[in-house]
């Protein structure tokens, strides 16, 4: 799942020339929904998307703040464009979740959020129209979010605390034991006593049978 987060001062949907959703001062939202999201991603996001600090506090301390913090507003848009990859200069979307499993899974986002936050506050477009989202950014600031893939989690060494990770190369330094360069520069030397015995002019390679 991916997310372009914009700090705003307004944002607002228009359908078919119709303001269909408007909000001040808060963040706008614009989704893409993976093939591959489930609700963990879902989770995930709904997480990062409110607790991302893009608003000063009182004092004026720049990323302070989150959107839940300042009890601002929040304006969700699908948008399944995010999903493109291209190929050549022509965008593809096989990566977008199909229509009618994301719309019900972007519901599910929208509940989510409005569970996690205070649902009076949360206003979302039209999904599957076409719209024209009017967003004034603030400072500009502009953040992109993506949930990790499903797995990265759990091998992710970021998760991993300190300790944990001094132990892991302990343990792989152990288990290679010395490199097979180290053991020969190590090993002792043995005599080639083919090539001595040659080199003392051994001849009985040479003698009849």
């Amino acid at each position: 799942m991916k997310a372009v987060v914009q700090r705003v001062t307004r944002a607002s949907v228009t359908v078919g020339g119709e303001q269909i959703s408007a909000i001040g001062r808060g963040i706008c939202v614009l989704l893409g929904i993976s093939v591959e999201d489930s609700q963990k991603e879902l989770e995930h996001m709904v997480r990062k998307i409110l607790n991302l600090r893009v608003f000063e506090d009182e004092s004026g301390k720049h990323w302070s703040k989150s959107v839940m913090d300042k009890q601002y507003e929040v304006l969700c848009v699908s948008q399944f464009t995010l999903q493109c990859v291209l190929k050549g200069n022509k965008p593809d979307f096989h990566l977008a979740m199909p229509t009618e499993q994301a719309e019900s899974f972007y519901n599910s986002f929208l509940e989510q959020l409005r569970k996690s936050y205070r649902p009076e506050l949360i206003r979302d477009g039209k999904f599957g129209a076409y719209m024209q989202v009017h967003i004034q950014n603030d400072g500009p600031v502009t953040i992109e979010l993506e949930s990790p893939a499903p797995g990265a989690a759990n091998s992710d060494p970021k998760q991993l605390s300190k300790l944990e990770k001094q132990q892991q190369r302990k343990e792989k330094t152990r288990a290679k034991g010395p490199s097979e360069s180290s053991k020969e520069r190590n090993a002792p030397r043995k005599e080639d006593r083919s090539a001595s015995s040659g080199a003392e002019g051994d001849v009985s390679s040479e003698r009849e049978p």
